[in-house]
């Protein structure tokens, strides 16, 4: 991911109070602070009672996809298909990741369906106990930003709405990628506004990886060497192109919702 130092900063209105904010930028400077909000959240509630729980249905060797794919397998019937489940897990040895398949379907946690998985009831009563806690940690982690919650979790909504209907991926389609594989995320009834903008942010962080997963496809990589690229031109363009192919989605946002969102993003705690 580019260092927002070397960003191009945002163009300057031309006019009045015209706002001047491409998508292009906007998917670029909302990645990382979608990041830092997920990352911080997810960590949280680890500490707050999410160990705990993984370890009451056997560890992280039982619960790790049903967490990656919560958004997935909770809905009634959700299943993953194989190729979701690699370009998920691109990065990984395909021996371990059937090493980890194996081990989540030993604990009765998952059930292989053709060539993907879903959850057992087991899996969904954990799913459905994680739900909870993720619920009550976002409560208490943004309840003096209410409003910011609920502003942001309308307009990361929408952009899964567009990203969702458009394909956007631009190389990775919605069926394939792992945006497919978490997307759209389970929201029932009640669902309370921290878990949806928990949940969306971590839809998103799916959508732009696989847009930058064909960025540097493109440009003649694989996982192992995109990993180890020392940053320098040929990463910032890669990154730049991943800006490119993950931007469609922000085209829902007018320029100055899109400002909003970066705003509100870097305001939240995490």
């Amino acid at each position: 991911m580019i260092d927002p130092s070397r960003r191009p900063v945002l163009d300057p209105a031309p006019s009045g109070d015209e706002i001047r904010f491409p998508p292009h930028q906007a998917a670029g400077l909302v990645a990382p602070a979608v990041d830092r909000l997920y990352r911080a959240a997810m960590a949280t509630a680890r500490a707050r009672g999410g160990a705990d729980l993984s370890r009451r249905y056997g560890g992280p060797a039982a619960t790790g996809y049903l967490i990656e794919f919560r958004t997935r397998l909770a809905v009634p019937g959700g299943t993953v298909s194989g190729a979701g489940l690699v370009a998920t897990t691109r990065h990984q040895d395909p021996a371990a990741r059937q090493r980890e398949m194996d081990k989540q379907v030993a604990h009765g946690m998952i059930q292989r369906v053709g060539d993907g998985f879903t959850a057992t009831d087991r899996g969904r009563s954990f799913l459905a106990d994680l739900y909870e806690l993720h619920g009550r940690v976002t409560a208490e982690l943004w309840s003096a930003h209410r409003s910011r919650v609920d502003r942001l979790a309308d307009l990361a909504g929408r952009l899964l709405t567009a990203a969702t209907g458009s394909g956007s991926t631009a190389g990775a389609t919605p069926l394939d990628g792992s945006f497919g594989a978490v997307a759209p995320p389970y929201e029932p009834d009640g669902t309370p506004p921290g878990l949806l903008l928990l949940n969306r942010l971590g839809a998103l962080r799916h959508h732009r990886a696989d847009a930058h997963a064909a960025a540097w496809t493109a440009a003649g990589h694989t996982p192992q060497s995109i990993t180890g690229l020392a940053p320098g031109p040929e990463l910032l363009a890669i990154d730049l192109e991943t800006d490119r192919r993950a931007a469609a989605p922000y085209g829902a946002l007018a320029p100055g919702e899109r400002l909003a969102l970066l705003a509100d993003l870097a305001a939240l705690p995490g």
